[in-house]
């Protein structure tokens, strides 16, 4: 396979990854949360007992892991072209910082402290305070998401409305080269 082609698939890799990852974000947003932190602190018990068996800390991560690989491989691939590699840089590295490094900094404090320290150790207020925090910063992540998505996907765009430099352009009959 070409690198061109390698390049495609990469990119289209990382525009259904960051797509899936917005797509999960927004889903969570419109269904999850208002049962979730709606009345804290007993929505955030019935959230404890509701996901036993999974949640979204079982699909964010693996699904971050492969959208920030396949932005890390579309970089390398994307290197030598200028018209394509800025917009993976910048898709991966706002990707990166909402999705990743936001969340490490911001969100997972606040996890610890609704969803994994033990019932009754912080007050209802408290818990109702860190529950409007997290909706809060939420709207973050959900937008540096979209805009990742998007991103990703004008880079595949530009990568497949351009020709290649070695494809050697149509000469228009009766002209020479």
């Amino acid at each position: 396979m070409s690198r061109r082609t390698w390049t495609t698939v990469v990119l289209i890799a990382l525009v259904w990854s960051s797509m899936m990852s917005l797509g999960g974000v927004a889903a969570e947003t419109v269904m999850l949360y208002p049962n979730i932190f709606g009345d804290a602190p007993a929505s955030l018990e019935r959230a404890r007992e509701f996901m036993v068996a999974g949640g979204p800390s079982d699909y964010f991560p693996p699904l971050g892991a492969s959208v920030v690989l396949t932005g890390i491989v579309a970089v390398l691939l994307t290197m030598r072209d200028p018209r394509v590699r800025w917009w993976v840089l910048a898709a991966a590295a706002v990707f990166i910082g909402c999705e990743f490094v936001f969340s490490a900094l911001y969100f997972w404090p606040r996890n610890e402290i609704m969803f994994v320290d033990a019932l009754g150790t912080h007050s209802p207020e408290y818990l109702r305070q860190v529950a409007q925090e997290f909706v809060a910063g939420h709207r973050v992540r959900l937008a540096g998401g979209a805009v990742a998505a998007a991103l990703a996907f004008t880079a595949l765009l530009r990568h497949v409305t351009t020709r290649p430099a070695d494809v050697p352009a149509e000469v228009p009959p009766g002209v020479r080269r």
